[in-house]
């Protein structure tokens, strides 16, 4: 009987969108004003539970929710949850020809990410440990979606994350000149002084051209990267920033499989890969994206998702730093993200699981249908 008792038998999808307390904006998405944060819930045949989910700026959340009720549920129901890596293979081959790293690998990190919860939770064992136990606390900066902020209040809010004991900071760059950007560079810098570590991040906003322009003077601030310089396509262009601009590049959060990784970091020579969990393939096509930057000596970093994250790059000996985002999935969990104000360090939980614990009733009141009720009924 226990052969069978990791078979799954249910696999239900909940939607919730979310609103964020005040609008936020970036060089190339606009202006943001709420997160999406789709919940899957994988339940085995001796009752057992595993979560799992992603999140999105504020569109896609419900196609991604059918493509796991629809397309991801009938596949899984019956299938032994322990076997991750193969279901994840599986999976992805499944609607290889209408994903390949769109939309539908969101949904697959989803559902991997309940199935690495399940397995923890069977092997009694907290995530960072179970993936690689190199510590128990990652280096992490603090970075808000901030472009649209006035300098005031820009500066304000590095100040506040100062006091919350981060020892790292990020601000957005794209404004409508170089001049600003720089102004504002200059201004953080010479708040935080000189030894918290300071990234930029332009969003995919600039031509190559500008991008290596703004390298340039960029180098004199200190700047640990620039982050997403110009569109992620542009493997070639990414090498000419790094080469001509004399300066570290990070990128990643817009790449969904690990072959347009294994581009950018052969290519591309970006020195900070950024994939996220939420949209590489979940914790398995994190773990594989953190092995190839090994294979080419490089530190590995995150973007969004900080209440998973902070495990994953805990566990890993070649972490750098990991993002802490201005979408607060983590507040809306039994467990927000604890930081060490002496170290700056964000601290992995100690639970079997991943950690991930929502507070349904926190989020109860921005659940909402995610497929139409005709379908529903049907």
């Amino acid at each position: 009987m226990a052969e069978f008792s990791r078979k799954i038998v249910d696999v239900i999808t909940e939607y919730y969108s979310i609103p964020l307390p005040e609008v936020m904006g970036d060089a190339k998405h606009g202006l943001h004003t709420h997160f999406e944060v789709p919940i899957v819930k994988v339940i085995l045949e001796d009752g057992s539970e595993g979560v799992g989910y992603t999140y999105t700026g504020g569109l896609g959340g419900r196609a991604i929710c059918s493509i796991i009720e629809h397309e991801l549920k009938p596949f899984l129901i019956g299938k032994d949850a322990s076997c991750v890596e193969k279901l994840w293979e599986e999976m992805n081959w499944k609607i290889h020809y209408v994903g390949r790293g769109g939309i539908t690998t969101f949904a697959i990190s989803a559902v991997d990410i309940a199935l690495w919860d399940l397995r923890a939770k069977k092997a009694n064992e907290p995530l960072y440990k179970l993936v690689g136990g190199a510590s128990n606390s990652t280096k992490c900066y603090a970075g808000a979606i901030d472009l649209n902020y006035p300098m005031e209040k820009l500066l304000s809010n590095i100040q506040g994350y100062l006091d919350k004991g981060f020892k790292a900071v990020k601000i957005k760059l794209g404004q409508e000149t170089l001049l600003e950007d720089f102004n504002r560079v200059a201004a953080v810098r010479d708040l935080i002084g000189p030894d918290i570590v300071f990234a930029v991040d332009a969003n995919m906003k600039w031509t190559v051209e500008t991008a290596i322009k703004a390298a340039k003077k960029l180098n004199e601030y200190n700047i640990l990267w620039l982050e997403e310089p110009t569109i992620p396509e542009d493997y070639d262009g990414y090498h000419r920033i790094a080469e001509e601009g004399g300066i570290a590049v990070a990128g990643g959060e817009n790449l969904h499989t690990i072959y347009e990784f294994q581009n950018m970091i052969s290519r591309g020579k970006i020195d900070f890969p950024q994939p996220d969990a939420s949209n590489i393939g979940g914790i398995t096509g994190w773990l594989k994206v953190a092995q190839l930057a090994s294979a080419y000596n490089l530190p590995i970093c995150t973007h969004g998702m900080q209440e998973l994250h902070v495990s994953l790059m805990a566990a890993i000996p070649h972490s750098a730093y990991m993002e802490v985002h201005s979408f607060p999935i983590d507040e809306y969990t039994t467990r927000p993200l604890v930081i060490d104000k002496e170290t700056g360090r964000a601290i992995a939980p100690t639970i079997p699981g991943t950690g991930v614990i929502f507070d349904f009733e926190k989020l109860a009141p921005y659940k909402a249908e995610f497929q139409s009720r005709e379908r529903v009924m049907k």
